[in-house]
Formats: structure tokens, C-alpha cells, sequence
């Protein structure tokens, strides 16, 4: 129990001196349990609606439109305008929240910077509160960074605007007990840098801005419009202070988007395109049927037909209301030692920006500093001066239900290099992940949760289905164990690759899938927290 903690309030990670007692207030810690009470039993209802859907996927239904929510389909209405600082998104760069990172995101030239919580950051205890330190500084415009020789980096004159991504619904933050409760980690991180910075932010003409994860449909989006509500309530800000935009990172977030910007309306700001967990959702949810079945993840581009019709719908759900569409990540990193490498890469992240500016996207994302001039001109060149696209949509897009569940991948395949790869990027993460690192540099791709996820989802159903290989054999528990072996054998330096190979084989393994890694892998990281 902390000093000065509420009744029923406790904190039983390790203190971090000069951190703990900046960022667990009393009074902020009294605004996390007044969240906590109020919503969790809402929370752990929509979980469990959550398992009776997947459990009815399983058992044959199919993701839809809903029927009972046509008419807000059909109607005319319109999210509230963007604050003056969210006008212009046209570049995206995304990052975990130490103090470095932050610095060069927010110094990078992007219209604006998501501080991630959630797949780009493991949550270990120091991290986690490190990191509400760093962005408290950061909403004052204050932060620094002492490098090793001594140098002391800040701001530059026109950092990019700041936006946060809590953690998802279906996580808990274990430190945090409130009545013998762990607190939901998504109202841990929100109510947090809410309570600290909400003042800070306004005082300069900011606005307290989220990025909203893993939403699976329009009543979780209400969940968080009433949580925004009471919040703004609680601190006496006004109505809409609070803004959002909302990942669609699941496929039946897809067959809801107009539905989630309705609950919403009041707050948000527009729908992003959140491509590596939109393809894990279709193995999460529908992967037990070989339907679904999809091909190797490094030929899996946005170019395929049903990643075709998911863009052009969330561009026409955004537009007809509204808010800005925000397209998908680039994690391509700069190859500086292979300028023949670095310039095939480049010419990739080019062609994708071109082709979601083209598309009608008001911006887009990337994973590192050097990518910015590239997305920005793809955009410059289509926005003509204008800093969004709002009244560029068509309403007959050719994206109907079947479009967005045919997955099929003209000329891809599963290949024995493709099982490779997702072995080798899911072992280095999972490794990576326990050691306290969430944004990992593999094969010169940014690799976070979500592309971890797809990789270890992948091997998942190409185990469970017996996927023929493109150059004869299938994927077999036998092939996969071999393949994980050698693999392994590659790899040194990290204390934690033992425990990674357990969890990997424990998702790879399982009779179902497994909903998310981060499950089994934060019980790691709890154990080892508590010694």
C-alpha cells in the first residue's frame, strides 16, 4: 500500500524512487479507482461476450453486417470536427515510450507521434511507470535525454502532436490492486496520463488524444465513449476534450466500423488501418476453418484483394462521416551498410504510401525517423496543399461481406522459408519481449506484438491444418519443432530464450489459438517481478 493510497488501493509492484511518487499520486491513484469501480463490471461483461462470439466463429457463424444497426449505416451524421492540432495527419510515426524514442519521434518531422503502450512496449513494471514519467514530460514539451557521452537532446521548435495508446481492453495491470482486483490496464494507462497532463495539455492549446486498441465491435466503443464521459466529468473538463482514433485491427471491428464511429462521435477523430493484427484476427477467429488458411505474412501485402476491400471501406466509413482514415504501418528500418538493399526497401514503403494517398487516405504510418521524408511526399503530392482528403469517398466500393472474408492470395503460397522466418521473428520477440524490450529491430523490420503475434498465429494454423508446402511435405508438429531447433541454435545473448522457447511452443502447440501472447507472457513477466 502506498503512502496516502485510497481505501482498498494497492500497489505492489517494486517503488521506483523519484518515479513511483510522481506518478502514483494519491489523487491520481483515487481517479484510477473511481474508474475502476465504475466500469469494470462492464469490462469483464464485454469479455465475456468477447468468448461467446468466438465460440459461436468456432462453431461455424461468420462474421457480418449487423442487421439491428442498418439504419446507422445509412443515416447522415458526422463526427465532431478535428481540434486545430489533429487537422493535418498526413505521417504517422508510432514508438515505445522511453525517453530516447520519444524524443526522436516527436523531433522527427511527423504531423504526429503515437506513444505506445500496448504492442510496442513490454510491460514490465519499470517500464510501465518509466514510461508515464516520459510522457509527462513529454505533454509539457519538457522532456530530455542524457546520452552515455554526456550530450543532453530535447524538443526541437515544432515537435509532432502527441497521442497515446493504452493497452487493450482484454489485459489487467497485476500491480495495481484495487478491492483484491488487478486494475484494467486499459483504464490504468488512460486514467494516468488523463490525470497528469490534461491541464498541461490544454494550457497550451493541446488536446489529451488516444489511439484505442483491439476494439472488437461498437458496444466496446461505447464502453470507452462512457468511460470518456465520466472522466471529463470527474476533472471538470468539457464535453469532447477527450479524442480518439479508433484501431480496426479485427475483423469484426471491420463489419462495425460506422457502428464505432457513432458511439464515438463526440470524440473521435478517425479510423486507422492497423494492418499485422487485422491478419492475426482472421487466424484468431476464423482460423480453425482451413478457408482461412492464410500464406506466407512477407507476401500478404496490402495489395490483396481482401486487404483491398477492408481499406476502401474503412476510407468510405471515415469519409462519409467525417473523420480521417489513417492507413496502414510501414516497419521497414534504413539498411545503411547495403545501399542496393536500402533503396529496394525504400522504393517498397514508396509504392504503399502512393497506393494508400491514391486510395484516399488522409495519412499514414511508419516506425522510423528516416521514412518520414518518404510518406510525406507520397501525400503532399496527392493532398495538393490541403491537409486532409474528408471529401474524397465513393459510396459503391465493391466491399461486401464476401469481399472482406476471401482470403485467398493470388500466386502465394506457405513455403518452408515462410515457417523459418515466423520461427526465428517469434522466438528473437518472445526472448526480447521478457527481457523487457517491446519494439524489436529483426531483419531490418520493426517488429512489435502485433507482427509477433501473426507470426506465431501462422505457425499456429499451419500446424493445426497440416498446410502443404509449396515445394512438397506439409507443416507438421515435427517440421516445426526442427525448424524451431535450428533456429534456436542461431541464436545467443539473451538469458530469456529458454522461457521464450516453452511459451512459443505452449501458442504453436495448443489445440485452439491462443488469444493473445501477451497473456502467458506477462504471467512471465509478473513471476519474475515477484522473484
Amino acid at each position: 500500500m502506498g503512502i496516502g493510497a485510497p481505501q482498498g488501493v494497492g500497489v505492489v509492484g517494486q517503488a521506483r524512487p523519484g518515479i513511483s511518487e510522481r506518478v502514483l499520486t494519491p489523487e491520481a491513484l483515487a481517479f484510477l479507482a473511481d474508474l475502476g469501480r465504475t466500469f469494470e463490471p462492464r469490462r469483464q461483461a464485454l469479455l465475456a461476450e468477447r468468448a461467446a462470439r468466438w465460440d459461436r466463429l468456432r462453431a461455424g457463424e461468420r462474421p457480418g453486417f449487423l442487421p439491428e444497426t442498418a439504419e446507422i449505416r445509412a443515416s447522415h451524421w458526422h463526427v465532431a470536427p478535428a481540434p486545430a492540432d489533429m487537422r493535418d495527419r498526413r505521417v504517422e510515426i508510432t514508438g515505445p515510450v522511453d525517453r530516447k524514442r520519444i524524443i526522436n519521434a516527436l523531433n522527427s518531422g511527423a504531423c504526429v507521434f503515437m506513444a505506445d503502450l500496448e504492442d510496442a512496449t513490454s510491460p514490465t513494471w519499470a517500464n510501465v511507470l518509466d514510461g508515464h514519467a516520459n510522457l509527462m514530460a513529454a505533454a509539457r514539451l519538457t522532456i530530455t535525454h542524457v546520452a552515455p557521452d554526456g550530450r543532453v537532446y530535447g524538443l526541437g521548435a515544432h515537435p509532432a502532436v502527441l497521442v497515446v495508446r493504452p493497452r487493450g481492453w482484454h489485459l489487467d495491470e497485476g500491480r495495481l490492486r484495487l478491492d483484491g482486483a488487478p486494475l484494467a490496464a486499459s483504464l490504468f494507462d488512460f486514467g494516468l496520463y488523463l490525470f497528469h497532463n490534461h491541464a498541461a495539455l490544454r494550457a497550451r492549446g493541446a488536446s489529451p488524444h488516444f489511439y484505442l486498441p483491439k476494439l472488437e465491435g461498437h458496444r466496446e466503443a461505447r464502453l470507452w465513449r462512457d468511460v470518456f464521459v465520466h472522466a471529463e466529468r470527474a476533472l471538470g473538463l468539457p464535453p469532447g476534450t477527450i479524442r480518439c482514433t479508433v484501431l480496426i485491427e479485427s475483423v469484426l471491428a471491420a463489419f462495425e466500423m460506422e457502428e464505432i464511429l457513432f458511439e464515438l462521435r463526440d470524440h473521435a477523430t478517425g479510423l486507422n488501418a492497423g494492418r499485422w493484427d487485422y491478419l492475426f484476427s482472421f487466424i484468431k477467429k476464423l482460423g480453425e476453418d482451413a478457408a482461412f488458411v492464410l500464406p506466407d505474412r512477407a507476401r500478404v501485402t496490402m495489395a490483396a484483394p481482401f486487404l483491398r476491400a477492408y481499406c476502401k471501406l474503412l476510407v468510405r466509413s471515415c469519409h462519409r462521416h467525417g473523420a480521417h482514415a489513417i492507413g496502414g504501418m510501414s516497419a521497414f528500418l534504413p539498411q545503411r551498410g547495403d545501399p542496393d538493399a536500402n533503396a529496394r526497401a525504400i522504393a517498397q514503403v514508396r509504392a504503399d504510401k502512393e497506393r494508400e494517398a491514391g486510395d484516399g487516405f488522409d495519412g499514414t504510418w511508419v516506425a522510423h525517423p528516416d521514412l518520414v521524408p518518404v510518406a510525406r511526399e507520397a501525400f503532399d503530392r496527392v493532398l495538393a496543399g490541403e491537409p486532409h482528403q474528408l471529401g474524397r469517398w465513393q459510396e459503391d466500393i465493391g466491399a461486401d461481406a464476401a469481399h472482406l472474408l476471401d482470403v485467398r492470395v493470388p500466386g502465394a503460397a506457405v513455403t518452408e522459408a515462410g515457417v523459418r522466418d515466423n520461427v526465428h521473428v517469434a522466438l528473437v520477440y518472445l526472448a526480447e519481449w521478457l527481457a523487457g524490450r517491446g519494439a524489436v529491430p529483426i531483419h531490418h523490420l520493426m517488429e512489435d506484438a502485433a507482427t509477433a503475434e501473426l507470426a506465431r498465429a501462422q505457425l499456429w494454423q499451419w500446424v493445426r491444418h497440416g498446410t502443404p508446402l509449396a515445394h512438397g511435405g506439409r507443416v507438421t508438429r515435427a517440421l516445426y519443432a526442427r525448424l524451431r531447433d535450428e533456429e534456436r541454435a542461431k541464436l545467443s545473448g539473451n538469458g530469456r530464450l529458454a522461457e521464450a522457447v516453452t511459451l512459443l511452443d505452449g501458442l504453436v502447440l495448443a489445440p485452439t489459438c491462443v488469444e493473445f501472447l501477451t497473456g502467458p507472457a506477462t504471467a512471465r513477466l509478473l513471476a519474475t517481478e515477484a522473484g
